[in-house]
């Protein structure tokens, strides 16, 4: 099992094997697996960098991240500014249908609202404004209205978890009505992740309640 001190070490130099973060000084502790970022960065995207550069190492079951935007003044623009251009990114994406999404900018924060009828849909429009210069941060209030609502089968989201790169075997699945819940354990954020992408893929879902644990492997840390 990692020492507190090694996985300390580990995250902070997988933050640093990010070519995006070499200037970026963000300071990361750890106790039992669970691993705080703090610092300041120049732009959104680092922050979004540094907490999926932390997930991907091996020991850590959770993640705190107080990681602050600060723009240099001749990078800042206004509200305005940033939805504008956040409209634009929006626009150009062709997995996004158009006008289904309202766009609020306060203080460089923005909000999405609105309703798709994929998950994908969702997180592709969150990916295309947090890339932006000027945005401190994102909310993605985007609901998921799904064009089918054919009845969700248990077996059928099992068996899409089975056919998947990830470990199944301790995962748990159950549906109530339109929602999935995801229980049990993986040994990988990724798992974790990729688990609840899968489930989000189901025909007719409308809300995933991914309740998996990060417990690792041991004998994957030597």
């Amino acid at each position: 099992m990692k020492s507190n001190a090694e996985l300390q070490t580990d995250v902070q130099n997988a933050i640093r094997w990010e070519p995006l973060l070499h200037a970026a000084e963000i300071g990361v502790t750890a106790k039992d697996g669970v691993v705080s970022l703090t610092g300041t960065v120049d732009n959104y995207l680092k922050k979004i960098e540094a907490e999926q550069a932390a997930k991907k190492v091996i020991g850590v079951k959770a993640l705190v991240e107080n990681i602050i935007v600060k723009f240099p003044s001749l990078w800042s623009k206004t509200d305005e500014e940033v939805a504008e251009e956040a409209l634009v990114s929006l626009n150009a994406n062709w997995s996004i249908p158009r006008d289904m999404i309202a766009i609020t900018v306060e203080e460089g924060w923005i909000t999405l609202e609105g309703e798709l009828p994929w998950n994908y849909q969702r997180e592709a429009a969150e990916e295309a404004v947090h890339i932006l210069m000027g945005v401190k941060g994102v909310t993605n209030s985007i609901k998921i209205n799904p064009e089918s609502r054919d009845k969700i089968e248990q077996h059928d989201v099992e068996q899409a978890l089975k056919r998947s790169a990830i470990n199944d075997k301790d995962i748990a699945v159950r549906v109530k009505g339109s929602t999935v819940t995801l229980s049990g354990e993986v040994t990988s954020w990724y798992q974790k992740d990729e688990a609840g992408r899968i489930a989000w893929n189901t025909p007719g879902v409308l809300h995933v309640n991914n309740e998996l644990t990060v417990d690792y492997d041991y004998s994957l840390v030597y």
